[in-house]
């Protein structure tokens, strides 16, 4: 099934685009031929053909192909009830590769980040190599007294990060000609004192004031494996101790470098009172908070990410999407036995070593999550 999809959301369109606009209507939803289009309009149908080209590259029209087959729909509609969010989810083909399913999310994520960030905004980004792919599907819309600010330093011992996190940035900021703000710090500061000594200095304070303006945020999950790696784990910006240390917390995932637990809990992981991004609370105070997602291994930490309630609006490709409700189901239904088991069981019937007495293993997460165990 082939849709068109053209919208104004209400705005005034200037009158240097009222030919786009009634060119893009005639053509997609009136199905009227280009000649006919141009005898409308006073002009040529090569005029017609541009002004139709230019509809779609601006993203005024947003034309979707969509599988007859296709779960997309069913999915976005169950994980929207059971997170309460609204979900995007991209048909692709269970076989595509990894790399083509984040291609086609990135696709759909700079689309709609077109669509919702306007004239006197503030969007926040998250580098990462997710956001590095949206970064190159934008399409240029000029807004108005609108910033970009980065949420999160990229510095690490090996590299000042500057020149990745920086074009990065700096991409999202000329596709919607806004001020940029860039975050000169590290990614994660070797003492937690030296982090609050800095967030004192009034330099830091002017971003992270940028950053509390927020209207939209934009982040993927961290992932520590898988075919394309997350950024911090992959360039650097720990080393073998802090890995250690996470895999010790039973950490599965960062958003925004902040680290979580497959239950969602961060406030008491050590390496996040060194981290530089915005921690969940602070997160929350944002109205449109965007999760772009793709991929097998990212699964869990974005189940970390949903219990921790940083996610409004998720982007995310099929396969990956089946794989969560999945996750979510599993784990549900293994938390539900294991409370009835513990309430219709007498404390004599468990063993001191956690085994009851019919021999079953008690498994506990890090807090007590029996699908905690990752």
């Amino acid at each position: 099934m082939c849709t068109a999809v053209l919208g104004t959301e209400g705005a005034a369109v200037p009158e240097r685009e009222q030919d786009v606009l009634r060119a893009a209507a005639m053509y997609y939803l009136q199905d009227m031929k280009m000649e006919v289009i141009a005898r409308h309009l006073g002009t040529s149908r090569s005029t017609v053909s541009r002004l139709i080209k230019r509809a779609r590259e601006t993203g005024l029209v947003e034309i979707t192909l969509r599988p007859a087959s296709s779960r997309a729909p069913g999915l976005g509609q169950s994980i929207g009830n059971a997170f309460g969010i609204a979900t995007y989810v991209v048909p692709v083909p269970d076989s595509s590769a990894h790399i083509d399913r984040l291609e086609q999310v990135a696709i759909t994520s700079a689309r709609l980040l077109a669509s919702w960030f306007d004239s006197d905004m503030v969007l926040g980004i998250a580098w990462g190599t997710t956001l590095a792919a949206v970064s190159r599907h934008l399409t240029y819309k000029p807004t108005r007294g609108s910033a970009v600010v980065q949420l999160n330093g990229a510095a690490n011992t090996r590299t000042s990060g500057i020149e990745y996190a920086s074009d990065l940035i700096s991409s999202f900021g000329s596709a919607f000609d806004a001020a940029v703000h860039h975050f000169p710090v590290p990614a994660f500061f070797d003492f937690p004192h030296t982090k609050a000594a800095m967030w004192r200095e009034r330099s830091v304070q002017r971003v992270l004031d940028v950053q509390r303006r927020a209207d939209i945020v934009v982040f993927s999950v961290g992932a520590v494996a898988g075919t394309v790696p997350s950024h911090v784990y992959a360039a650097g910006y720990l080393d073998d101790d802090d890995v250690a240390l996470l895999h010790a917390e039973g950490v599965v995932g960062d958003v925004c470098t902040v680290f979580l637990r497959a239950d969602g809990s961060y406030r008491d992981v050590a390496l996040n009172a060194r981290a530089t991004g915005p921690t969940p609370q602070e997160l929350d105070r944002v109205p449109r908070r965007v999760c772009v997602v793709a991929g097998d291994n990212k699964v869990v930490p974005l189940l970390a990410a949903l219990r921790a309630g940083v996610v409004t609006d998720l982007v995310v490709d099929e396969r990956t999407a089946a794989l969560l409700l999945d996750t979510w189901r599993a784990r549900s239904g293994a938390a539900a036995r294991h409370a009835k088991g513990r309430n219709g069981t007498r404390s004599g019937d468990r063993t001191p070593n956690g085994v009851d007495r019919a021999g079953e293993p008690v498994l506990h997460g890090r807090l007590g999550w029996p699908g905690d165990m990752v």
